[in-house]
C-alpha cells in the first residue's frame, strides 16, 4: 500500500529533512514507486507538486528535497497502486475547493468494491477509490454546512461519522487539511512525533542523515510530523490507535483520549 507524510507547525517550517527520508521509500528503501505528490499550504494558497515517476528518480522530487518551502501544513504521499493505473491524475494528494478554501487529501489503504452512489457536486478525475472517498467526504461536509465552514466542534462529529462509514469499506488511513486544521485518521497504521524545545538531533532510518534541530529552530517552535511508519531511529514516536481521528493545530494534537471530545 501507499505511505503518508504530514507536517503541522506553529510557524512556517520546511520539510526537507523528513521528505529526504520519506522519498527514499519511493523506490529505494521500499517499493512505493507508482507516483508521489506533496502539498504545501501558504496562507490561503496551496502549492502542489505531483509526478507519476518514482520519488527517488523524479526530478520534481529532487526540487522539493532541495527547495526549503516553508509551510504550517504539509501533506505528502508515495504511491503503490492498488486501484487505478499509474498516471498523474491518480497521484495523491488530491485538491478541491470547499467554503472558499482549498482542501487537500491523501489516503493509504484500499477500499475494494467501493462504488459511492452519489458524490454530488464533487466528481473524481482519476479512477482511484481514494479520490472518490475524498469527494464523498467533501460532499458530506458541504451538505451538512451549506452556509460555510462551521466551528471545529461542529465539523468534527460530521467528519467523524463519514470517516467511520468509509472505513467500513476497507483500510482507510488518511491525512486531510484546509490550511487551518489538520486531520489524521488511523485505520491500521499511523504515527506522529511532536518536536519542541528542548530540541535534539534526529537521524533518518532510510538515509544516513542527521540534523541537529537546536541549530535550526527557536525555543518557541513546535512541529508535529505524522507518517505511516516512523522516519527516525533515535526518537520516540507516538502510535495513533486504529479508529482515532486526531486534529492537529500549531504542532499539537487537539483531541483528548475521549474520541468525541475536543479540548
Amino acid at each position: 500500500m501507499c505511505q503518508l507524510l504530514g507536517m503541522n507547525c506553529n510557524t512556517p517550517t520546511d520539510i526537507c529533512f523528513s521528505f529526504e527520508g520519506f522519498s527514499a521509500r519511493g523506490g529505494k528503501t521500499d517499493d512505493h514507486s507508482d507516483g508521489w505528490g506533496i502539498a504545501f499550504f501558504e496562507e490561503k494558497g496551496c502549492r502542489i507538486f505531483l509526478d507519476e515517476k518514482p520519488s527517488v528518480t523524479s526530478p520534481v522530487a529532487d526540487l522539493v528535497r532541495r527547495y526549503p518551502i516553508h509551510s504550517k501544513h504539509v501533506i505528502a504521499h508515495i504511491r503503490k497502486a492498488t486501484q487505478g493505473k499509474v498516471a498523474l491524475q491518480n497521484c495523491h494528494p488530491f485538491q478541491r475547493e470547499l467554503w472558499g478554501r482549498y482542501w487537500v487529501f491523501a489516503h493509504n489503504g484500499n477500499l475494494p468494491d467501493f462504488v459511492p452512489e452519489n458524490m454530488g457536486f464533487y466528481q473524481a478525475v482519476g479512477d482511484t477509490d481514494s479520490e472518490k472517498a475524498f469527494c464523498v467526504i467533501l460532499e458530506t461536509l458541504r451538505q451538512s454546512f451549506p452556509q460555510g465552514k462551521p466551528p471545529l466542534e461542529e465539523l468534527y462529529p460530521v467528519l467523524r461519522q463519514v470517516t467511520d462509514r468509509l472505513a467500513l469499506a476497507g483500510v482507510f488511513n488518511y491525512l486531510l487539511s484546509d490550511g487551518e486544521h489538520f486531520f489524521a485518521y488511523c485505520s491500521t497504521k499511523l504515527s506522529y512525533i511532536v518536536r519542541q524545545a528542548p530540541f535534539a538531533a534526529a537521524h533518518l532510518i532510510d538515509q544516513d542523515m542527521t540534523v541537529d534541530f537546536r541549530e535550526l529552530t527557536s525555543p518557541s517552535d513546535r512541529v508535529a510530523v505524522i507518517t505511516t511508519t516512523p522516519l527516525t531511529d533515535n526518537e520516540i514516536w507516538t502510535i495513533i490507535q486504529p479508529g482515532e481521528l486526531l486534529v492537529f493545530q500549531d504542532g499539537l494534537p487537539l483531541l483528548s483520549n475521549f474520541p468525541n471530545e475536543i479540548k
